[in-house]
């Protein structure tokens, strides 16, 4: 089976202050910091799940910035086979109808597979709508809300998934793409094999500020060295995929922001509750008023 997973680094939105706003309302990410999606995780643990069963191979992609090659290693830290950086400055500004063009044209691009797994969504939009699109331009089945892999057959599989009240239990043939929500699987911790494995490992723009200043460096030799060493994370580009620019980054992206607001959250009025028997009596008085107990 060979099963490829969607993922992708998010900014920390728990830490989400003043600071890191822009004036225009949207969030600064680079003052934010970048963190692997966590339902994107639970995706490759249930991939990695088929693997530890059945063998194959389990190959993590994510569409990013050059820094987004941290999210792969991590990847090839619990146990992914591959990783692929898919990274151009044309890709900058997509929407999730250009990004799931994106990601299912590099799909394609890597050949047979039998699954592709993919969080939810992702925390810094919460759209769940990359999924989906992905397997729709693929021309294939998708299941979402996956709770748990039932059964795995030649060319199909079982899967239970959340519905609002309950869950339902689907059938679908291969290949297929899930979503998965982030109770599923509890995601396996990093090895430390594999982390003094692949810790140095390098997309082709990390080799490529390598040999910036050194002219004892060749990006050939370098890129086949990391090859060799099986260090290499590919990188794909837009003439790599040999795709439609009309349909990449902003001028593919439909979707505008209409409004930008920045809530603030202010308290209201306030009552001193003396620290007594008959201030205790009186808070709870109101908090029941209140219907917060009893």
């Amino acid at each position: 089976m060979h099963s490829i997973v969607l993922v992708k680094q998010v900014p920390d939105t728990a830490n989400i202050s003043g600071q890191v706003m822009k004036e225009d309302g949207t969030v600064n990410r680079a003052k934010l910091p970048a963190i692997f999606n966590h339902e994107d995780r639970v995706a490759l643990e249930l991939a990695l799940q088929i693997k530890d069963k059945l063998g194959g191979k389990v190959t993590a992609i994510t569409m990013g910035p050059p820094r987004a090659s941290d999210v792969l290693r991590e990847c090839l830290f619990m146990g992914a086979d591959d990783a692929v950086l898919i990274s151009d400055r044309k890709f900058a500004g997509a929407d999730t109808l250009a990004t799931s063009y994106v990601l299912s044209e590099a799909i394609k691009h890597l050949g047979k597979y039998d699954f592709v797994f993919a969080g939810r969504q992702a925390i810094d939009g919460d759209t769940a709508q990359v999924g989906p699109q992905t397997a729709e331009k693929l021309g294939i089945p998708q299941i979402t809300y996956t709770e748990e892999i039932l059964e795995i057959k030649e060319n199909s599989v079982k899967i239970k998934r959340k519905i609002d009240g309950g869950y339902e239990i689907l059938e679908s043939a291969l290949p297929v793409l899930i979503t998965v929500v982030k109770d599923a699987s509890f995601p396996r911790p990093y090895k430390a094999k594999r982390i003094m494995a692949y810790k140095n490992a390098k997309t082709l723009i990390e080799l490529e500020k390598l040999t910036e200043g050194n002219s004892l460096l060749y990006i050939d030799q370098l890129k086949e060295e990391y090859q060799s060493k099986n260090l290499y994370i590919k990188t794909l580009t837009m003439d790599d995929l040999k795709l439609d620019e009309a349909r990449c980054g902003v001028h593919g992206s439909p979707t505008k922001v209409h409004k930008i607001e920045s809530v603030v959250l202010a308290g209201g009025n306030h009552e001193m509750i003396p620290p007594d028997k008959a201030g205790m009596s009186v808070l709870i008085d109101k908090l029941m008023e209140d219907h917060i107990l009893g």
